[in-house]
């Protein structure tokens, strides 16, 4: 295939019915749009904060007395699943505002990490105070009691579907897109649907990261088990090949040793992209989304620092230092405040129960593509 510029084709698709419809309110002066989905409880959180203004006072004191216990603890450890460079950079804004204490980050993959926590934990020795991963991997967490309670302060600003309520939030969602070789892959080739991969000229020529049950979960929920099972079978006859991480598999295309990869993060591909790689990437119909949650240890060593770190990863603050690394946030204050291209895909949030089926999910994955 010959090399072209990047595609200016992307499919536009329709908005996630969630973001549909907004409702206007002001708060001290200030326009606030909040999605339909979640108006009624914000608006109740709203009106009970005016109607009670003890309920101010109450916060506040409840803050104040995180941050004093924070001061005495001086520390937290956090365990988590994101890029390296973001997670500093999220752990320095932190530290600039809490300069009392100091993080210390234990970085792995999501895969990785779901073992060692688990192990961890059945050992009683859970290290962690905050745990931040896939929501897979927040589920099980949270049925195996690795997860305590604690509902953070912008709780009320967070979507039903983007939490398990009073253990664990959404920090960030990405959906699995496509991504191709702006070189190699000519506008009028790159793929616009599923099917566009079962064409036999990929054949070969596609890479995929073969550890990403969720990805493997979320193609199934999007097209029925039967149909997403036969899929993914007609799929393995075209010999992707398979990689582990997706920043590597983000250097592979862009090298050329692989035309697409077909479940890479859209973030992978942007942050490749961003440093002027030949890359871009595509989404097939409706996108699976993972969700990226965070949450209180239960065996935390320094609790109230933890929910300091917590909240602050929630704050209107936290999530736009999230933003400002290309991701998707559920918190409703800035729900239209997103990416232009992400805010085109149809994306479809992973359902954190089907964690329950993610050692069926691992197997038939391995079984088919042979990872």
């Amino acid at each position: 295939m010959s090399g072209l510029s990047a595609s200016s084709n992307k499919a536009v698709l329709s908005h996630p019915s969630r973001f549909q419809g907004l409702i206007v309110i002001r708060i001290g002066g200030n326009r606030v749009r909040i999605p339909n989905q979640i108006r009624i409880e914000f608006a109740v959180t709203v009106l009970a904060l005016l109607l009670f203004p003890g309920t101010f006072r109450t916060l506040f004191a409840s803050n104040e007395a995180l941050v004093e216990g924070a001061k005495r603890e001086g520390e937290i450890v956090f365990y988590a699943s994101m890029n390296l460079g973001e997670a500093n950079i999220l752990i320095a804004e932190f530290e600039k505002r809490y300069p009392f204490v100091k993080v210390k980050l234990n970085r792995t993959g999501s895969e990785k990490l779901l073992s060692k926590v688990l192990t961890e934990a059945r050992a009683k020795k859970l290290f962690a105070d905050v745990i931040q991963t896939v929501e897979f991997s927040m589920h099980i967490f949270n049925r195996s009691g690795v997860l305590a309670r604690y509902t953070a302060q912008a709780d009320a600003l967070y979507p039903k579907n983007f939490k398990e309520a009073g253990y664990w939030t959404t920090v960030y969602y990405n959906p699995y897109v496509v991504a191709y070789n702006t070189r190699l892959v000519p506008p009028r080739l790159v793929p616009k649907s599923y099917d566009d991969l079962l064409d036999p000229k990929w054949k070969g020529k596609m890479m995929m990261e073969g550890t990403k049950a969720d990805w493997f979960a979320g193609v199934l929920q999007i097209m029925g088990r039967e149909r997403g099972l036969q899929y993914m079978h007609n799929l393995a006859k075209q010999q992707p090949v398979l990689r582990e991480g997706h920043e590597l598999l983000a250097q592979l295309v862009a090298a050329g040793e692989g035309l697409l990869d077909i479940n890479i993060p859209a973030s992978s591909a942007d942050r490749m992209k961003e440093k002027g790689a030949p890359i871009d990437w595509t989404a097939l119909g409706a996108a699976p989304a993972v969700m990226v949650g965070i949450g209180l240890s239960s065996q935390a060593a320094h609790p109230n620092a933890a929910k300091l770190f917590i909240d602050f990863a929630l704050s209107r603050d936290g999530q736009k230092i999230q933003q400002g690394f290309g991701r998707l946030v559920a918190r409703a204050d800035l729900a239209t405040e997103q990416p232009a291209a992400l805010k085109e895909i149809k994306m479809v949030p992973l359902n954190p129960a089907l964690a329950e089926k993610l050692g069926e999910y691992t197997q038939q994955l391995r079984t088919i593509f042979g990872s």
